[in-house]
């Protein structure tokens, strides 16, 4: 890149360059995670609120591993991982394809799920169905400016409804701030590991460096920008997921409603908002779990499918550099259609038992696996010497590694245990 070049890219101001970051971050919190903080809000109030910082901080570890990997080394993240041997791909192959076929079904389901409650008229799996196709739609060129575009607008939606459904409910504002005291409630382990580990992400996370090449940062002079935009993201995230809880610490801890596990507990959430302060404030919060639901569900039928495009092209010879790894290529659409019309069978026959039982056993080594791999990476000769781990981030990456090893051994458990 020239000096010119760099100094134009300098000269913009930070808040018109923020994207890829906010992309990342908006893809990993869906219904479910809303869901989960709102139950840590019911069972403990306002007693986990120091999770939501220490998942934060988390993410934009790992974020901005992923990022500095591949700003560093002009390589894709699945190119680092074949770097450490075949038995990533042995990993990574199965993985994709099983958790591409349920996640599709639980994207349109909980997007299905809110459009009912929303708008009625049709049913929760038809709605769900337009969803998936909407989804395939908007990203099917893959162009990334209004993929961009499409996802900030839909952040600013989930941001305002859920920090304006925090708001209605007046916060005890002393009460929050003993949250940020480091403590875990008697049988909260698993819920405070949970919370933490559920801001923002699982395997989007390390869909990041592939939407940095697609914005056009490429190279370790975006470095700086980067680190912007992914802490920048994961704040506003931080905020959207403290409100989420306050919600659940205010509405339901205090009052001892209880709401569904599952994504409906949203749907209970709204009747209680229009119980308390009328059917705007119920449909309101529907709009905003509608814009969480759909904002992860089209990033991943972006973000994955440019990590299954980049995966296919390298196991069949080619590089990351080739057409059919990138947006817009084969690959890439091959998997959109794979995330989007298989699932609609999950839909309307339910779940099979071992493919439940196979995605929770895969994705629960994510985490893991995406710790462990970077601290592999950044810290070898596989990354130039100027851009590998400094002593805070090797730190900081452990400790993110043995607490997603905690949730991993509870989810296998509980995915063996059976659904």
């Amino acid at each position: 890149m020239s000096l010119q070049s760099s100094e134009e890219t300098s000269a913009v101001p930070k808040w018109r360059i923020i994207g890829p970051g906010l992309v990342v971050a908006a893809t990993g919190v869906g219904a479910a995670d809303l869901v989960a903080t709102l139950i840590a809000g019911q069972k403990f109030g306002y007693a986990l609120l120091w999770c939501v910082v220490v998942g934060c901080v988390m993410k934009i570890v790992l974020v901005e591993g992923a990022g500095r990997y591949s700003l560093a080394t002009g390589r894709t993240i699945f190119e680092g991982w074949r770097s450490l041997g075949i038995w990533t791909t042995w990993y990574f192959a199965p993985y994709i394809v099983i958790w591409g076929f349920v996640y599709g079904a639980a994207a349109m389901a909980g997007t299905g799920l809110a459009l009912d409650g929303l708008i009625g008229g049709l049913s929760v799996t038809w709605w769900g169905i337009l969803s998936g196709l909407i989804g395939l739609a908007l990203v099917w060129s893959g162009r990334y400016a209004i993929f961009e575009k499409l996802l900030a607008g839909l952040v600013g939606l989930m941001f305002v409804t859920m920090v304006g459904a925090a708001l209605l409910t007046l916060p005890n504002l002393p009460e929050m701030l003993t949250g940020l005291a480091p403590r875990i409630p008697e049988g909260g382990l698993v819920n405070t590991l949970a919370l933490a580990g559920g801001v923002g992400g699982t395997i989007t996370l390390a869909a990041y460096g592939y939407w940095l090449r697609e914005k056009g940062w490429s190279s370790p002079t975006y470095m700086r920008v980067m680190r912007i935009d992914n802490t920048v993201a994961y704040v506003v995230t931080g905020i959207f997921v403290l409100a989420t809880l306050v919600v659940g610490a205010e509405l339901l801890y205090s009052t001892s409603v209880a709401i569904e596990s599952s994504d409906a507990g949203l749907l209970d959430l709204s009747v209680v908002l229009q119980d308390r302060y009328g059917q705007w404030a119920g449909k309101l919060f529907l709009l905003g779990f509608w814009a969480a639901a759909m904002s992860s569900l089209v990033g991943v039928w972006n973000g994955v499918s440019l990590m299954f495009a980049d995966f296919m092209t390298n196991v069949r010879g080619g590089t990351s550099d080739d057409a059919d790894a990138r947006a817009g290529g084969k690959w890439y659409k091959a998997y959109i259609l794979w995330l989007t019309f298989p699932p609609m069978i999950m839909l309307f026959l339910g779940k099979p038992v071992w493919l439940i039982l196979a995605y929770g056993v895969l994705g629960a080594f994510f985490m893991p696996f995406l710790a462990v791999t970077l601290l592999w990476l950044l810290n070898t000769d596989r990354t130039p010497v100027e851009w590998r781990n400094k002593l805070h981030s090797n730190v900081l990456m452990v400790l993110c590694a043995l607490a997603f090893l905690v949730l991993c051994v509870n989810e296998v458990r509980k995915a063996i245990a059976g659904p």
